[in-house]
């Protein structure tokens, strides 16, 4: 099986080489002083700035509260400039995300710094992204970021910048639940933009030291914030998920980069017969129609990727659905662990809604989830993160989707 790292693999081009890891203040406000502390003031904030609208909003919403703001950029990769110039761009790009990041700090009057993530971001993220679609699974790189880079390393560096919590621009919020002492993570009050998916695998010592300002209003709100408090990408689009390929040409992606991935095989039926070929797995996930090449009097969707055989099978719609899927790598919120069986409401992937489904203990440290109805394209890979209400009890990582007879 194919290992980013190993034989065949190219470094990414928009990662170059030089000193890593290092917090450095932005050139433009080099020259600032660090706020003066006194002994009753609460500690500083530092703002995860993306240059984009939400987190700057974040920011100013802050420093509006009187809190002392440090803003907070991570350095992760580096596209071409000419494809960072693009008007169309919705990728939170390098230079352009530190340059508007900066503009930002510039308007609110804060510190600006600059964390130099790259090489730890094509090590977590980007080679884990390749890793896991030559494994035949669908990753979620916005969640593997969230938990190791954003409030892992960033948090773990707080201390240099005389900061106590992150702020970050998430649609989510958190709560202190006094009967376990435990803090929650709930949905963000608007539910079209809500991101508390993205923010399951946080820990409780994560949560602690987590603000996000925007989780209680609405997209509208915060960009009419943004143009009341005058900041400069009050107009920028939306970003993208996948911040690191900005065409969400994923399969040419890993092509370039990792071409080690891209073995030609077999596309099959359900009966096992080759009814196709593909130059590789990676380039297929579960639930897929486009690309598969084949005439068939009804429509095909990839059904499963088997990367140990590499064959894709292919199948009918019917043949997507699920009612029982193995969760693991999974970390609770809202409880210290699951001891007993819990009713929950489900979600599969960021776009889809939830579905009510009971959730039982499995022996190492899994669990498996069985939905009221069949769930379609359950695709390993992606994240299963449980609901009650608008509270995060937990979620993991979808190991198998199992038919609806009993688990193989």
């Amino acid at each position: 099986m194919f290992r980013p790292g190993g034989a065949g693999a190219r470094r990414p081009g928009f990662c170059p080489g030089g000193k890593r890891d290092k917090i450095r203040p932005s050139i433009l406000l080099y020259h600032m002083q660090m706020p003066e502390k006194t002994e009753n003031a609460r500690p500083a904030v530092a703002a995860a700035m993306s240059g984009g609208v939400d987190s700057s909003v974040a920011a100013a919403l802050l420093k509006a509260e009187g809190r002392d703001v440090i803003g907070v950029t991570m350095d992760l990769f580096s596209l071409p400039r000419e494809a960072c110039l693009r008007e169309d761009l919705r990728s939170c790009c390098g230079w352009k995300a530190r340059d508007d990041a900066n503009r930002v700090a510039v308007a609110l009057g804060i510190p600006h710094f600059v964390v130099d993530f790259r090489r730890e971001f094509e090590r977590d993220v980007i080679a884990d992204f390749a890793r896991e679609y030559g494994r035949g699974r669908t990753p979620n790189p916005c969640i593997r970021c969230n938990r190791f880079l954003k409030f892992g390393l960033l948090l773990d560096r707080l201390d240099a910048l005389g900061a106590g919590t992150i702020a970050t621009g998430h649609y989510a919020r958190t709560a202190l639940d006094r009967a376990s002492g435990r803090t929650l993570l709930r949905k963000g009050v608007d539910a079209g933009k809500d991101q508390s998916y993205f923010l399951y695998s946080l820990t409780q010592a994560m949560l602690a030291r987590a603000l996000f300002p925007v989780g209680g209003r609405t997209k509208t709100e915060i960009r009419r914030l943004a143009a009341e408090f005058g900041l400069p990408v009050a107009r920028k689009a939306e970003s993208q998920e996948i911040c690191f390929v900005p065409d969400d040409d994923y399969p040419r992606f890993l092509r370039e980069a990792f071409p080690a991935l891209f073995r030609p095989g077999a596309i099959v039926d359900a009966a096992g017969r080759t009814i196709g070929r593909h130059d590789g797995v990676a380039g297929f996930t579960v639930g897929q129609r486009r690309g598969l090449g084949i005439a068939a009097p009804r429509p095909l969707y990839v059904v499963s990727v088997d990367a140990e055989t590499n064959t894709v099978v292919a199948g009918e719609g019917r043949d997507l659905d699920r009612a029982r899927v193995l969760v693991d790598d999974l970390n609770w919120i809202a409880v210290p662990a699951l001891s007993a069986p819990l009713s929950a409401r489900v979600k599969l992937r960021s776009r889809q809604a939830e579905a009510p489904a009971r959730i039982f203990p499995e022996a190492g440290g899994r669990v498996l989830v069985e939905f009221e109805a069949p769930q379609r394209a359950v695709t390993p890979g992606q994240a299963a993160v449980f609901y009650d209400g608008d509270i995060v009890v937990g979620g993991g990582v979808i190991a198998r989707a199992l038919d609806r007879r009993a688990a193989d």
